[in-house]
């Protein structure tokens, strides 16, 4: 890290931060951002490139050979029958729910420091929710009859069953990525108009062309900003729910089953909070390399980053005190079979990956107790890879621990994952950052008109930078 990175000033609770650091203009905020895009392209970034697409590939290839062979390359057995596909998805599925908060609810509750930091979000949701979508298509085994799934009128009479929370999935994610999708679109029309504009004056025919179609036409006027506003309001309500829902209905997928320790009703809260929480570690990792190798530190501040890392800090303690509840429920019911499954959990065969899991969790989280961790980009970027890694080991743990101990001890078993198992999973991380940066090569990282609004300059009232 460069030393711009770690300028700090103590804090005062008189002052509000400033949003926007650096001496900037209106002018200089759209060249820095518009810089990303319109600069000649990095080596760094055709290396990453060329990485992510490799991992593509080999995502396809893995989909390919489970199509042509069958479910066996997988590790998945009797009784463990859902394995890593289904670990896999609801992962993505959690780290989505970062960028509908930041722009939904964060925007809702009049957060402006969300502005740097909530068009990269938004596209980080639809991009997880591409990866997780894939999982539930390609476990059902028999690829070439999922139609089957459908609601379509059939000689067999076969006919989706709509009491199924997996079939709640469906139209819960559906609905969340459509909503996401829109929602990020609709902030970009404002931005797409700026790229065009700069295209056209640079002689750029073509880009400024493309992005004409996909700015629908905006020229900025006082009618274009009221319709505009009031789309971007409705959206943000209609996001709002999606929040607490999607992960909720996921959630269901395992608490309206009988299985000891997935038969909880404090599962949709905690589902909820450890979404947010691995989906604001995302945040973490993927925009603090983006702050450094881009030059937007007068941009994504200090400030930024130590917000991010309070609301971590928070809900990494509420999965803690559902991990602790879980333990505590458990006893309080009386039901042996409830105690022994988490007690198998944290002691049985699969110990180290309960404790790799509280580890990462519970215990990394507490470092931003201290505001000078807080706000080091270096410890926040390894804590967040943490995060990261110890959410995916909370799937691993509440899919599998659960599945491989059940009521009867002749069926029990052990889960170990395949090659493919491994490759299908890292190839989903090719999709996933492949999306992630064409976005940041193409489209404003950082939303143009949102950043200028926290300006000074935007208030008509302001006389000086203690009206930040």
């Amino acid at each position: 890290m460069t030393a711009i990175t770690v300028i700090d000033e103590p804090e005062n609770p008189l002052r509000r931060a400033p949003l926007v650091e650096g001496k900037h203009d209106f002018a200089s905020v759209t060249a820095t951002i518009a810089g990303v895009a319109e600069k000649k392209t990095p080596r760094g970034w055709y290396l990453m490139f060329g990485i992510s697409i490799a991992l593509l590939l080999n995502l396809g290839a893995m989909i390919g050979y489970l199509v042509f062979t069958g479910v066996g390359v997988w590790g998945n057995n009797v009784p463990v029958g859902w394995g890593w596909p289904i670990v896999n998805f609801v992962f993505w599925i959690g780290i989505g729910h970062a960028g509908t908060l930041i722009s939904a609810i964060l925007f809702l509750f009049r957060q402006k420091w969300r502005t740097s930091i909530n068009r990269a979000s938004e596209a980080m949701t639809i991009f997880a929710v591409m990866a997780a979508g894939i999982f539930p298509a390609i476990h059902v085994g028999r690829i070439w009859v999922i139609y089957w799934v459908f609601p379509l009128p059939n000689q067999m009479a076969m006919w989706p069953n709509f009491k199924s929370p997996l079939l709640w999935d469906v139209f819960a994610v559906s609905t969340y990525f459509t909503i996401s999708a829109l929602f990020w679109f609709v902030g970009l029309v404002p931005d797409l108009a700026t790229f065009r504009d700069r295209a056209m004056k640079a002689g750029r025919t073509v880009a400024a062309r493309i992005y004409g179609v996909f700015a629908l036409g905006w020229h900025g006027s006082n009618r274009h900003w009221i319709h505009y506003e009031k789309a971007y309001l409705i959206l943000a309500g209609l996001s709002t729910p999606l929040v607490l829902s999607v992960h909720s209905i996921v959630s269901f997928d395992f608490a309206v089953s009988l299985l000891p320790g997935w038969h909880t009703t404090i599962f949709p809260p905690y589902f909820v909070a450890g979404a947010i929480f691995s989906g604001f570690g995302m945040v973490l990792t993927l925009m603090i390399p983006a702050r450094q190798w881009l030059g937007l530190h007068d941009l994504i501040t200090l400030n930024h980053l130590d917000n991010i890392a309070k609301i971590l800090l928070l809900t990494g303690t509420m999965v803690g005190y559902a991990y602790g509840m879980e333990f505590f429920i458990a006893w309080y019911s009386g039901v042996e079979y409830e105690q022994f499954a988490f007690i198998n959990r944290a002691f049985g065969p699969y110990w180290w990956a309960y404790w790799i899991m509280v580890t990462c969790n519970v215990i990394s989280p507490q470092f931003f107790w201290f505001r000078s961790l807080r706000r080091n980009p270096m410890v926040l970027f390894v804590i967040s890879i943490f995060v990261n890694i110890g959410m995916w080991f909370e799937r691993f743990v509440i899919t599998c621990t659960s599945l491989a101990h059940d009521f009867l001890p002749s069926s029990w078993g052990y889960f170990s994952p395949t090659l493919i198992d491994i490759l299908t999973y890292a190839g989903s991380f090719g999709l996933f950052f492949t999306f992630f940066l064409l976005f940041c090569r193409f489209l404003p990282i950082l939303a143009i008109s949102e950043v200028k609004g926290v300006m000074p300059q935007a208030n008509p009232h302001a006389h000086g930078a203690d009206h930040h």
